[in-house]
């Protein structure tokens, strides 16, 4: 389905106009633990800046003027591009209407820190709502972060200087690296991982890792819904099923990427819209999509099946 089908089609079915969906509410959620009073849309920040600045910045507008107050960023996109447009971006008055999140994934104490004290002079803040351990895929990787000197150390000490309202982390290559995470620190308040219609098809994060985080209070950001869109492309499912089954699981919001203001508001639409799928159409959907192409093939972030060869795994801020 065409995103301008989509629309059309999301705004028929409730019988109401595009300019009726806008006017309409945000669903808010709290974001687990942290307590954050978050829009269940998050605007993803490396999509957001693909365009250039001046677009980014439109579409950082249009989203607040639609109710989305949780901003998604990381060190690494566009390499600091995305901190630097939401800086430009917001205002004093409107930098106090939102929730900006930003990531650093250089693992010892004193590389994150300057990451974080480059992301806030970038975003021209003294603090962020949520700062988020970025993509974490191998072991080898947690030892780094949890070791001496590691940069669990930063994320605990800026948090303790309130230069950082929340701690969490991210990943999307392997679940057990998150459940190694989760278990080895309680002060972990959200996490980021896929939640799409082909996760629980291979290495799942959804039957795995979702319900152990959710025991331990943690908010789930979910990301990866059309698996970086190799799910429309390779014609598994359209973007209206994408969304809404990612909004159906046991999240509280999803990162979506968008590359213009036409995009955005078709997604903030489908947010507003939407309503949960039935156990019944859940296990229907996985049915049909079992039967197509899963695992890394599509979800090429994933750790590769055993055997496989010529992988090229997707590392979060790639122009892909």
């Amino acid at each position: 389905m065409q995103r301008r089908t989509f629309l059309q089609a999301t705004s028929a079915a409730l019988g109401v106009s595009a300019q009726a969906l806008a006017d309409a509410p945000m669903p808010m959620v709290t974001l687990g633990k942290s307590g954050l009073k978050v829009s269940k849309f998050c605007l993803g920040g490396f999509h957001m800046a693909k365009q250039g600045e001046a677009n980014g910045i439109r579409i950082i507008h249009r989203a607040i003027d639609l109710g989305v107050n949780f901003l998604d960023s990381a060190h690494k996109y566009h390499k600091g591009g995305s901190d630097e447009i939401y800086g430009k971006a917001l205002s004093p008055s409107l930098r106090q209407k939102v929730l900006l999140m930003s990531k650093a994934e250089l693992r010892s104490k004193d590389e994150a820190m300057k990451q974080l004290e480059d992301t806030l002079r970038r975003m021209k803040t003294d603090y962020l709502d949520l700062w988020q351990c970025h993509e974490v895929a191998r072991h080898d990787e947690v030892d780094k972060i949890f070791a001496p000197g590691g940069s669990l150390e930063a994320f605990v000490l800026a948090k303790k200087q309130g230069k950082v309202r929340h701690i969490g982390f991210t990943g999307h290559h392997d679940f057990t690296v998150h459940q190694r995470l989760l278990d080895g620190y309680d002060g972990w308040e959200t996490v980021q991982h896929p939640v799409n219609l082909i996760d629980q098809h291979y290495m799942s994060f959804i039957n795995n890792f979702l319900p152990n985080a959710r025991k331990k209070g943690l908010g789930i950001i979910a990301m990866k819904s059309n698996a970086i869109g190799e799910i429309t492309k390779q014609n598994v499912a359209n973007i209206q099923d994408c969304l809404r089954f990612a909004w159906s699981q046991n999240i509280d919001t999803l990162v979506s990427g968008v590359e213009t203001v036409e995009q955005l508001e078709e997604n903030v639409l489908a947010c507003k819209a939407h309503k949960k799928m039935s156990p019944r159409e859940i296990s229907s959907m996985l049915d049909r999509t079992k039967k197509g192409l899963t695992g890394s093939k599509v979800e090429r972030y994933k750790k590769p099946e055993a055997g496989a060869w010529r992988h090229r795994p997707h590392y979060d801020g790639d122009d892909a």
